[in-house]
Order: structure tokens, then sequence, then C-alpha cells
């Protein structure tokens, strides 16, 4: 069979590259995606897809075959914003290759991943890969913002639960076993306003935060200290109310992002919290973000995930190592994300998750984001023997 797919992928490689030119030349910050939402529905349609369906929150995905065995692939199409345009060597939104490597926006987070997808399907269909499965190639919205909050509802919506899911968010093709959990988290401290001309007469909120910020800081500091992987905790926003600028703040909030390791738990952070705040007329919670889809649909997601990893003698992952080796030629890479993933709600739900994508990472949300033109193909035969494989 991989014979046959390499030679399916030779005559789809040109086409597979222009389709990934052309999503990266779409403009798809998060809650503006319908415009490549509905280009990639016209190329699943065109590719021979059994049912292309949108969801009523923007999210869309494939379907081929009706097998039993559920196998699901998954990437986001929102992006970052571009805010320093005049700075890219190449346009960010042209989607032109240069010396082997396709630049723009996207083109490692992540939209060569989800070209390589939605081809490595129609390549399954054409060989008769999914005869006894299904397979389902979602591309998600707003996930830069609420990682996760897509597939939960793209779950719901349509009744779905996958016996395996792949993230194609970019891993420089090597084996991604999981990725570090996500806290973040808001504390607010409460302060009595009093004029400026007498604060005397009331209690400054920010000045009960002053000792907060500094356990945070000491908090980190113990933190970076722990063997094993690197957990941490920054401080990336403060603010405070008051009812004029002559007036002593009665609340003061500031925003924490904690990245935890395996391990770590919901009991361990809360403890954690507790401590910083001890003594201090200080609430914390999990920091609620709200945003709207480009389908109108309200979006609530609260940021709290934990740490997860497959193990290597798991059908997936040896599902995986040996796609790997026969289209790569050699001995798996393995990699472990700092970073959070749609991958958070198929693993919270129980359902065995691994990673592989095309691009390097670092690249991501950089000026002058660029993906090797070969690793797109190589992750597209990737996905369609992994298909075989499962």
């Amino acid at each position: 069979m991989k014979n046959q797919i390499l030679n399916q992928m030779s005559h789809k490689k040109d086409e597979l590259i222009k389709f990934t030119q052309e999503l990266v030349s779409i403009k798809s910050y998060s809650g503006n995606e319908e415009k490549v939402v509905k280009h990639i529905a016209e190329k699943m349609k065109e590719l021979g897809y059994d049912e292309v369906i949108i969801d009523s929150m923007g999210n869309i995905f494939g379907k081929i075959g009706n097998g039993k065995k559920i196998i699901m692939f998954d990437s986001h199409i929102d992006t970052v914003e571009v805010k320093d345009e005049s700075k890219w060597e190449v346009p960010p939104f042209s989607g032109e290759i240069v010396d082997g490597r396709l630049y723009g926006r996207g083109s490692v987070d992540m939209k060569s991943g989800a070209a390589a997808s939605v081809y490595a399907g129609a390549i399954a269909k054409e060989l008769g890969l999914a005869e006894d499965k299904t397979i389902l190639v979602s591309c998600t919205v707003f996930e830069e913002d609420c990682d996760g909050e897509n597939l939960k509802h793209l779950f719901e919506e349509y009744n779905i639960k996958p016996d395996y899911f792949i993230t194609c968010e970019p891993s420089n093709n090597k084996i991604v076993t999981g990725h570090k959990g996500k806290a973040q988290i808001t504390i607010k401290t409460k302060g009595v306003s009093a004029h400026g001309s007498a604060p005397e007469k009331g209690k400054n909120a920010i000045y009960e935060m002053a000792e907060i910020i500094q356990r945070v800081e000491k908090t980190n500091e113990e933190l970076m200290k722990m063997d094993g992987p690197k957990r941490t905790l920054v401080m990336s926003n403060i603010s405070s109310v008051s009812v004029s600028l002559n007036a002593v703040p009665s609340e003061c909030e500031v925003y924490l992002d904690r990245r935890m390791v395996l391990g770590e738990t919901e009991e361990s952070i809360k403890k954690e919290m507790g401590r910083i705040i001890e003594g201090k007329n200080a609430v914390w919670e999990i920091g609620t973000i709200s945003r709207t889809s480009w389908k109108g649909m309200p979006i609530t997601y609260q940021p709290f995930h934990l740490a997860w990893e497959i193990d290597l003698n798991h059908e997936l992952s040896k599902a995986c190592i040996h796609s790997y080796r026969e289209i790569l030629g050699s001995e798996p890479e393995y990699d472990f994300w700092d970073f959070s993933t749609n991958a958070v709600t198929p693993v919270s739900m129980g359902i065995p998750s691994i990673g592989f994508g095309p691009g390097e990472y670092k690249l991501a949300h950089m000026t002058n984001e660029n993906c090797k033109v070969d690793q797109i193909v190589e992750a597209c035969s990737f996905y369609a023997n992994l298909i075989h494989a499962l």
C-alpha cells in the first residue's frame, strides 16, 4: 500500500501545494474564518468527500466512509494577526514559495497541516482505505483564543466520538505524544474607594495586590527550579477599577498563565493559588474568555486543561510508528509540545490522541512564518498511510 499511496501523492503533489497556497492567501483571523471555511468546503466536495458539513459555530468537517472505526484528523484554520507586515521579507498573504519553503501567516500554524489532511482523506477514498472505516477531517475555528471549544461543540452537535484523534498541529513531522497543561487564572483584590486627597479613608486595591505580585514571581522561580519538565507561572496583565484618576482604586485584577506538566492536578493548582492569595482580601478563579464565532455564536471558554501523554505501546502510537517508518524511511523522532491544542477536548473524553504535522512550531506566529513544501507532502502521505495502518 505504501507504493500506491506514494504514487497517488506524486500525481496530487502540485494541486496539494496549490491548495495550501490558496489557504494561506485567505486572511482568516480568529472570528473571521468564513471565507477560508467555504473554500475548504468547495475543495472537499471537489475531492469527492461523502459529506461536507459546516456546523452552527462555523467549523467544517468532511466525512468519508461509514465504518464503525472512526479516525479523525483536526486542524484549526484561524490565525493570529499580522501587525508587522512591513517587516516580512515575503508578503504574509502571498502564499509564495521561496527556496522550497511556503511563506505566509498560517503556513505553519496550521494551514499546511489542514491541506495535507484534506488531501489524505481523498487519497484514502481513492485507494479504498476507508471501506471499513469512517474518516473525519475537521478544520476548526477560534482555536487561537479558545482551544478545544470548537471540537467540544462539533462533537456535541453531531454526536461524534472518534476512536482515534490526530491533531495536525506543526511538529516538524515528528510524532508528538502529548503536551503541557494550561490554566489561565484571574486574581482580584478588593479595596475601599476614597478621594485621592484623603487616601487614609480608603483601602488601595493595588497595594493589596502588591504582595500577591511578589508571590507570583517567587512561585515561578520555585517552579523553574523543580526537576523534570519546565512548569511556569506568568503574570500577563494587570488592571484596576476606580471612580476616577483622582480616587483610590476599589478593585485590582491580574491575569496569570500557568503551564502544567504531567502529574500536576486540579487540586495541586488550587493549593498553589490558595497560598498566593493567603491573608489578602483576594479571590481567584479560572479566567473566562468570551468570543463570538463568524456565524454569530457566542463562545464561552474556561481555559483549564491538564497535561497529557499517550503511551508508545498504544495501538494509535504503534500505527504512527509504522507509518513513519514506511513513509519517511527512518526510525521515528518524537516530541512533546509546550503549547496547548484542540486535543484537550478528545483527551478529556478518553479518546486516544496523538500529534503530527508539517512545519516548525517555533516559527508559528513569527514574522516570515514559513513551512517546507516537502514536509506538507510527507505529512499527507503519512496521514493516508496511517488510515491504512489503523
